[in-house]
């Protein structure tokens, strides 16, 4: 059966109607003309204008309440009632014309609306659109909770807590109306024939879908379900079948429900002629296909005493939780935010990303190290001293908002439960399932599979049907660190639904994902996807192909990111991959790459690839990455396009982002607050790690200079704190025991940040769960109130022009103390006289207990996982050692450089310049055996640290090859 070529644009001819629907139409006719126009006209006529002619006063309201009162009140009221009813028509009737959409709610007008939409779809009966709208006048008598009883879209949108509340009555209601729309559709059936639908082929770029066909057919896409369940693993004449409502085929059959209207459609027996002889023979084949898949259905839905099993999950659905009583008592992500008044206003589309927050985070932080690493070994130039510059201005706030935001114990649990169900399934000699979709809810990780897939491994169970597999937080916290592969590295956060956050598996869609919306909305979310992707913590490699955006990113992570300039080169690029991914993995005996992902970690062999396109394809552009991404899924190559079109080919997942901020998914059944990554942030966001590279800044803000301190006697603080090595406080009076480790751990991370501390940053860091803003509030006063005040009455603990929380000069650490000897002993008064540098160097290394904080309560100081200074205060304490021990090789006392440099490598054992000056000093003492000594040392603790992997590191080679040319016989000896 061909498609006429006006089949698409013109209205399809209406159903039959019998004498019953037009005398039903008449009479509504005439209810909404008494209604609508004649009580109005009624109301003029006998009673006129109810309201008083002249402005209400005082003396009015005491005067006596009269019958032409009481009647003008009455009337107002009628008119108010006329008002709401004359509303929720013109609402129905937009409705019905329409056809998209659900009617809008005129507010308190539960009945009135209910009769409106009765005689509206009464009225309108005789024509298509009334197909869909109203069940029929049967209904007028049922209730109001019958008559607005939610959807199949719209329960997808429920949050977990109400789904379970509602559960057993929905149930019951479903399967009540399926039993009458089967009886009802058998009916039909009988009478009037069966109707099919032929696919039809593809017209330039439009594909047909299941909700075109049901928007043409049925009045309403959201119908295709009823299509999608009348068809559903029925052979098809090319012989695959129908298993998700997205993936549909030219030429495949599609039996139609009886209420199905439409030029294009084919009523058996009737309208055989009207098809070729193939189609006709494929349509009496595909009919007895489906009374028996039916039969069965019915007789399997009977034993098990309800309706059969949807299986289906192209549609995403919200996991359901467990009763609040059972819930356990940390949830996996923050559940609450810390303070959302306009005085502490930070980015807040970072702050509700805490997946995304934590992956910049760590990821900003690996950077910072190597950029400390490589300037303290000399690798780069233009050092700028162990402190990285303070940002400033949108990339502070954006700092700021990392902190508060990020959830780093979610992104822990989500990566080792991922990895901890690969190794029980490995164990299990079982292979990977094909995963959609996870759920972070509540306190547990649900992951949605393509299909059933049996009893998942302990500590996992199954959810609410046999396609959702959950763990619970306790089971999660179980696992441990393992070597596995990461199973799911393309899982991505879309965005939220009430507390529920859903990651898509970019990965594993069949297909292309294509991103509708305004441009600047759509870059928003490929920023924030391609980002996250980039820095993430359950992933270990992966590629990631940015095109017509997001050059600029690269910076986050620059072996995952690459930039391509057009279509060009990412189809030549793409096709390559396909065919050498195809060869490997055919050549290992897998059938996608998640069986190549089972067992020890293959992370380079089956890395996936993502492409995130925002430049515009043409048509024979699209359609030749439409081909590529036939099969794409089980190659590990997943496609996300940004498109202003809604008929991208090979678009198999649609999603489209609003103005307002939500993610719409009709065919996925989803509508999400959107993850974002606005422009602004986003550039501030590349320029925190832009800053973070060394030698970037080579003239950095004089105001953001380290905090140092007078080290004179002059210069003694009024508050002296002691944090490397066993925290210390002089100068302060000991608070309530049962608010002293709060306040302790408030005013380390201020004297850490001499910059300033934001108070959402502060209240996130004590209270990584969430805290109230009063709480908040109530800390910080009652930390300004035990610092106290200075001589001159100025407040010890205030606050900058940006409300960050800021200590004055008399409040100073040892870390203080011990920066600013180092800077005087090399760049002040140290650096012209060798006496003074030697006084001060050894006054420093002095300051040195021990390791930062070294008797830290259990479970607290947390944050210290996003700071630099376990990196930054061992390299501190080496070159405080170096300087100091150079000195004393200058002066002819190597044994007093050998104390130095052993000393620092107290603090900072694994620093290769302190072992290389421990030789020096050894070697200047002259004594050979002692250098041999300390060389087989060496030679020994390097292969315990690498587990025999590798020797020494090549420049202490090297200098032992000069110093103890004999060092190499001697280790073979030893072997």
């Amino acid at each position: 059966m061909a498609r006429t070529p006006t089949s698409t644009n013109t209205r399809p001819s209406p159903p039959r109607r019998t004498f019953g629907d037009f005398v039903k139409a008449f009479l509504a006719f005439v209810a909404l003309a008494v209604l609508v126009v004649g009580v109005p006209g009624s109301l003029a006529y006998f009673v006129g204008w109810p309201l008083p002619d002249e402005m209400p006063s005082l003396g009015m309201l005491q005067q006596q309440i009269t019958v032409h009162t009481f009647v003008s009140v009455l009337t107002v009221v009628v008119w108010l009632a006329w008002a709401q009813f004359t509303a929720c028509v013109l609402v129905e009737v937009k409705a019905a014309l329409s056809g998209v959409g659900l009617p809008s709610r005129v507010p308190g007008a539960g009945a009135s609306q209910a009769l409106a939409r009765q005689l509206v779809a009464a009225l309108l009966l005789l024509s298509a659109g009334a197909a869909s709208f109203a069940p029929g006048l049967s209904q007028l008598g049922q209730t109001l909770q019958e008559q607005h009883r939610p959807t199949v879209a719209a329960s997808a949108q429920q949050s977990p807590g109400q789904q379970a509340q509602h559960q057993q009555e929905k149930a019951a209601a479903d399967r009540a109306e399926a039993a009458a729309q089967a009886a009802v559709a058998g009916e039909s059936a009988k009478e009037d024939g069966t109707k099919f639908y032929r696919i039809q082929p593809p017209e330039g770029r439009h594909h047909d879908s299941l909700w075109e066909v049901a928007e043409r057919h049925l009045g309403d896409g959201r119908r295709y379900k009823e299509i999608h369940q009348l068809n559903k693993d029925r052979l098809q004449p090319d012989g695959s079948k129908l298993s998700q409502a997205s993936l549909i085929r030219p030429g495949w059959i599609m039996e139609m429900p009886a209420d199905a209207y439409g030029g294009d459609l084919v009523e058996m027996p009737d309208e055989a002629p009207k098809v070729s002889g193939e189609v006709r023979e494929q349509i009496t084949d595909y009919a007895k296909s489906g009374e028996h898949a039916q039969g069965g259905g019915e007789q399997s839905g009977r034993e098990q005493g309800g309706g059969a099993l949807d299986t289906d999950t192209t549609q995403i659905s919200v996991p359901e939780q467990r009763p609040a009583q059972e819930q356990p008592t940390a949830p996996v992500e923050t559940a609450v935010p810390v303070g959302e008044d306009s005085s502490f206003g930070l980015p807040e589309a970072l702050i509700a990303s805490p997946l995304l927050a934590a992956g910049l985070l760590a990821a900003l932080g690996r950077r910072r190290r190597t950029a400390l690493w490589q300037s303290a070994m000399g690798a780069v130039a233009g050092r700028r001293g162990m402190e990285p510059p303070a940002p400033t201005g949108a990339a502070a706030d954006v700092q700021d908002a990392l902190l508060v935001g990020a959830d780093p114990e979610a992104v822990r649990l989500l990566d080792r439960s991922l990895r901890g169900l690969s190794a029980a399934l490995a164990a299990e000699s079982r292979t990977l399932p094909t995963v959609y979709a996870a759920w972070l809810t509540g306190g547990e990780l649900h992951l949605q599979l393509a299909q059933p897939e049996g009893q998942p491994p302990a500590p996992w169970q199954l959810g609410q049907d046999p396609t959702f597999w959950r763990l619970e937080r306790s089971a999660a916290e179980a696992y441990e660190e393992s070597d596995t592969a990461a199973p799911y590295p393309g899982l991505v956060s879309l965005g939220t639904l009430d507390e529920s956050r859903l990651l898509l598996n970019l990965e594993s869609v069949p297909g292309i994902v294509s991103l509708r919306g305004a441009a600047q909305d759509r870059a928003g979310v490929m920023a924030s996807i391609a980002a996250e992707l980039a820095t993430n913590g359950w992933s270990d490699r992966m590629t990631i192909t940015l095109v017509g955006f997001g050059e600029e990113l690269g910076a986050l992570a620059p072996t995952r990111l690459r930039h391509l300039g057009g279509m060009e080169d990412l189809l030549e690029a793409m096709e390559a991959e396909t065919r050498q991914r195809r060869g490997a993995l055919g050549a290992a005996g897998h059938d996608s790459v998640l069986t190549g992902r089972t067992g020890h970690a293959q992370h380079n062999r089956w890395a996936p690839h993502l492409v995130l396109l925002a430049a515009e394809p043409t048509e024979a552009e699209a359609s030749q990455l439409a081909e590529l991404a036939v099969g794409a899924g089980r190659l590990g190559i997943g496609y996300l396009v940004g498109t202003g079109t809604s008929d991208l080919p090979g678009a198999v997942w649609e999603l489209e982002v609003t103005a307002d901020g939500r993610l719409l998914a009709p065919l996925l059944g989803l509508e999400l607050q959107a993850q974002m990554l606005p422009r602004t942030q986003h550039e501030a966001v590349v320029q925190l790690f832009r800053d973070a590279i060394p030698g970037n800044d080579p003239d950095p803000d004089p105001a953001t200079r380290p905090f140092l301190v007078d080290i004179t006697e002059q210069g003694r603080p009024a508050v002296y704190a002691r944090l490397v090595g066993p925290y210390e406080l002089i100068g302060l009076d000991t608070p309530d025991s049962e608010r002293s480790v709060l306040l302790h751990e408030a005013l380390a991370l201020l004297l850490l940040h001499r910059e300033g501390v934001h108070p959402r940053v502060l209240a996130a860091s004590l209270w990584p769960r969430g805290a109230t803003e009063d709480v908040r509030d109530a800390l910080i006063e009652r930390l300004r109130g035990w610092l106290g005040a200075d001589q001159d009455g100025t407040p010890r603990l205030g606050s900058d022009a940006s409300g960050r929380l800021t200590l004055a000069p008399s409040v100073v650490s040892d870390l203080d103390v011990l920066r600013s000897l180092h800077h005087e002993a090399t760049h002040g008064r140290g650096a012209r006289s060798a006496t003074v540098r030697e006084r001060l160097l050894t006054d420093a290394l002095g300051l040195v207990r021990g390791p930062l904080l070294a008797d830290r309560p259990g479970g607290r100081y947390r944050w210290l996982t996003h700071e630099i200074i376990d990196a930054q205060l061992p390299l501190l304490v080496a070159d405080v050692g170096l300087a100091l021990s150079a000195h004393h090789l200058d002066k002819g006392r190597p044994d007093q450089a050998i104390a130095a440099v052993n000393a620092a490598l107290s603090s900072s054992p694994t620093d290769e310049r302190l072992w290389n000056e421990l030789l020096r000093s050894t070697h200047a003492t002259g004594d050979a055996a002692r250098l041999a000594e300390l060389a087989t040392s060496l030679v020994t603790r390097s292969a315990e640290h690498s587990g025999g992997a590798r020797g020494l590191p090549p420049r202490t080679e090297a200098l032992l090859d000069e110093l103890l040319p004999t060092w190499r016989a001697g280790r073979a000896e030893a072997g």
